[in-house]
């Protein structure tokens, strides 16, 4: 597990939901391996490959809800690859699982672009 401050994480969390209109619901985060994370990829979206990130969305008009597996293997080597430290890619990693529940998306270069621009609009909130 990492370390984290429930308390810091869940007031940035409740910030960047409120800047897009949402209240947060119940959200859960399931810390994985990457292997684990290809077994969730592969049974329930049908993809064979590995992944940071999987958003299970199930929220309401206004509040979040959801279930987001994060592998920690990948945020470690994606962290390695982008010198940058564990900890701030892992709050990248988090608050793009909520974006994705505000209905952000990233499948083609535009989306993509525009999700990077929220994150780093939502990183500067990290208090």
């Amino acid at each position: 597990m990492p370390a984290l401050d429930e308390r810091q994480v869940g007031r940035w969390i409740r910030a960047v939901a409120a800047e897009y209109g949402f209240a947060i619901g119940n959200i859960h985060y399931i810390f994985c391996s990457d292997e684990r994370e290809l077994e969730v990829n592969r049974q329930f979206l049908g993809h064979d490959y590995y992944t940071d990130i999987i958003t299970f969305d199930y929220s309401t008009v206004s509040t979040l809800n959801g279930d987001i597996f994060i592998s920690l293997d990948t945020v470690h080597s994606n962290a390695e690859q982008l010198g940058v430290a564990f900890d701030e890619e892992l709050r990248r990693i988090l608050i793009h699982g909520i974006l994705h529940l505000t209905g952000q998306g990233d499948k083609t270069p535009e989306t993509k672009a525009q999700m990077t621009a929220k994150e780093d609009k939502a990183l500067a909130l990290w208090r």
